[in-house]
């Protein structure tokens, strides 16, 4: 009976130790199958990033952004050198210089009216506009001094010729309401530069009407724009 008292608590021994080792196996095993479980909260949450998508995703060239700006800016009129160009055309009309014989014709012609009054006609020969400055510098034949000016026939501005256009001056040959007495066959005509002192350029050489006279009383007016406007001198 004592034999089997004593195999009895052997037994319950060993049943309890295996028990406890049984325990201590299965917290291991779940140590490690936590350990090894993946993180479905962390996965998830990656999966539900979005990738950068480079197909779809606008490209950033030379023809993008800087294209478009470059369009615009060349409706309204801007950006390309062409355009600043075009804003500001070279005006070859605006460029201008002083009547002279070298770039005008000049003509003498005899009128019927006023009587006693002939015409000098200068006609702008050049490329660009010029400046009809103060009246003609007259002298006939040898004489040592030019024709006197009338003062009176200043117009309020200078006359600019284009290209084509004729400025006008008339001579009175008798001078007030005397009549010219002394022969006269060639004319001189020169140009007054825009300081007055003095003529500029070359010198029209020219041929008088046949039968023109002339007195000390002999004028000349100022350059006028029209016929009709010198011819009232």
């Amino acid at each position: 009976m004592r034999n089997l008292r004593f195999r009895s608590a052997a037994t319950a021994t060993t049943t309890a130790l295996v028990a406890a080792l049984a325990l201590t196996a299965c917290g291991q095993s779940d140590a490690v199958g936590a350990a090894s479980k993946p993180d479905t909260t962390t996965a998830s949450t990656a999966s539900t990033s979005t990738p950068k998508d480079e197909a779809t995703e606008k490209p950033q060239d030379s023809t993008g952004e800087n294209a478009q700006t470059a369009s615009n800016n060349s409706s309204s009129g801007k950006g390309s050198s062409s355009n600043k160009g075009a804003d500001k055309p070279s005006d070859k009309s605006n460029a201008r210089t002083t009547c002279t014989g070298d770039n005008t014709k000049v003509t003498v012609t005899n009128v019927t009216r006023p009587i006693n009054h002939l015409l000098v006609t200068a006609t702008n020969t050049g490329s660009k506009n010029c400046d009809a400055y103060y009246a003609p510098l007259l002298g006939f034949d040898d004489a040592q001094s030019v024709t006197q000016i009338n003062e009176d026939s200043q117009p309020q501005a200078v006359v600019t010729l284009s290209p084509g256009q004729s400025a006008y001056a008339s001579i009175a040959l008798g001078g007030g309401d005397g009549s010219p007495t002394t022969a006269a066959y060639k004319l001189s005509v020169s140009f007054s530069g825009r300081d007055n002192q003095g003529s500029v350029g070359s010198v029209a050489n020219l041929t008088l009407p046949k039968g023109t006279k002339t007195n000390n009383d002999t004028s000349v007016s100022y350059w006028q724009a029209t016929m009709a406007d010198a011819l009232t001198w």
